[in-house]
């Protein structure tokens, strides 16, 4: 299902809402053991943030993401990390606002609770989880890079309740299996397969389906209740991507998404002015001494303006505090990467922790960039990209952003790999734009600043 435009998995909600229970209960249960239980119920403002404030520091700790935190040992040690963070974070509200404590010693207990109750209720989730009749069993309609792909994904990731049980053959080739699944027949064979193998939902990932589509057997497993979709589809689902080498045009027309309204986009526009002013102005001491050591560093301008490509293609003047030498490029542009001898060391600094992105905040008053959005790029590189990677134009049908669902979803990309793996991402927010996903993805890019990950 899609919460807030983001595909979420059933086994993800059911976690993230048990918890929210879990961690309220905790508060209470702390509350009433200090004899502050009145206090709570009467303050349940206070349970609710310090139960947002819990599940957010568990989010951060990577705590949601099943796939990343599964085997006992991270769990356990997500659970410290998170918790040790709740801890701190809430020291932290209650020195600015006192009122907040429900009593002395009550987190102190909330924080021994979950300690103890989160582990015990996640192993138990998963071995629960871990029935097989409680999955979905996937049956692959061609055994191409496309079907592959997706199998990679299904076998990779924990939250969504799939087991592949194998493969139907395209090509005639009589191979047997691919990599460790079986290849279980042919076309012919998938009403025999479907019923043997009990196949819940089937994934067609036919490059080609001229001639080839199995309809009239897709049609019978449709009809006798089994899920029928394009292996596009299920990628998106998994991943929270789109895949580009093998989409078709006709996907893109006549799927659900790619919709942007005029409402909604003057709604973001405005959004998008207020929040620039806000934080334009929270952010004024830090520009000024980040302008301040750059000039001290380093000879040369302050400021680095550089041209690039916008909404609808059009270029514009993107600012930046200088983070490298004056004499970084000359001649052919080059793409920045990890570890790049050209910045430098205030550079570094500025760059992990993004501030050298907020002279921005200017092209976002002016209407060149978003707050959220694909990230831009320079001309040059968007003329060879364009010629190398298919739809890579259609990232420019919204305004550009500071920071957008690649940049949370995936490395700085320093090669055409990496704007092919980034273009998905764009796709997938171009696809399910909204003012409430662009929420989640400030979220999500305050963790990644504060992890440092993604730095240029």
């Amino acid at each position: 299902m899609r919460v807030f435009n983001r595909h979420v998995s059933t086994r993800g909600l059911t976690v993230f809402g048990f918890e929210t229970i879990l961690i309220s209960s905790s508060i209470v249960v702390a509350a009433h053991l200090h004899g502050a239980f009145d206090r709570a119920i009467s303050g349940l403002w206070k349970v609710v943030l310090v139960t947002a404030l819990c599940e957010l520091c568990f989010y951060y700790n990577d705590l949601y993401n099943l796939t990343r935190v599964h085997a006992t040992r991270d769990l356990v040690v997500g659970v410290l990390k998170g918790t040790g963070a709740a801890a701190f974070a809430l020291a932290a509200l209650t020195a600015l606002v006192p009122s907040v404590l429900l009593g002395n010693g009550t987190f102190a207990t909330v924080v021994v609770l979950l300690l103890v109750a989160v582990p015990l209720w996640r192993v138990a989730f998963n071995g629960l989880t871990s029935d097989p009749h409680l999955e979905e069993r996937v049956l692959i309609v061609g055994t191409g890079i496309l079907a592959q792909t997706v199998a990679r994904e299904i076998r990779m990731q924990q939250d969504f309740a799939y087991r592949l049980v194998g493969f139907i053959s395209d090509d005639g080739a009589g191979r047997r299996y691919v990599r460790q699944y079986d290849v279980l027949g042919s076309a012919a064979d998938i009403d025999r397969i479907r019923a043997t193998r009990h196949v819940d939902r089937i994934v067609v990932s036919l490059t080609d389906r001229r001639g080839r589509l199995p309809i009239e057997a897709l049609l019978r497993a449709k009809l006798a209740g089994v899920r029928v979709e394009d292996a596009v589809t299920t990628y998106e689902r998994l991943a929270g991507k789109i895949l580009v080498e093998d989409l078709k045009p006709s996907w893109l027309i006549f799927s659900d998404g790619f919709r942007v309204s005029r409402l909604r986009r003057a709604v973001k526009r405005v959004v998008d002015l207020l929040c620039a002013l806000v934080v334009f102005v929270l952010s004024a001491p830090a520009m000024l001494l980040t302008a301040i050591v750059v000039r001290l560093e380093s000879p040369g301008p302050i400021l680095y303006r550089q041209e690039r490509v916008g909404e609808n293609g059009r270029v514009f003047t993107l600012l930046k505090f200088r983070s490298m030498r004056i004499d970084a490029e000359q001649g052919t542009p080059v793409w920045a990467k990890d570890g790049d001898e050209r910045v430098t060391r205030v550079g570094r600094v500025i760059r992990v922790t993004r501030l050298d992105e907020l002279p921005q905040l200017w092209n976002v008053l002016k209407g060149d960039m978003s707050f959220i959005g694909p990230r831009p790029e320079r001309p040059f590189f968007v003329q060879q990209l364009a010629e190398a990677v298919p739809f890579y134009m259609a990232r420019h049908s919204v305004r550009p952003g500071l920071t957008g669902w690649a940049q949370v979803k995936y490395r700085y990309g320093s090669s055409v790999e990496d704007a092919v793996e980034k273009l998905r991402y764009d796709l997938y927010y171009i696809k399910h734009l909204s003012l409430v996903f662009d929420l989640t993805i400030l979220i999500d890019t305050v963790r990644v600043i504060v992890s440092g990950k993604g730095a240029k």
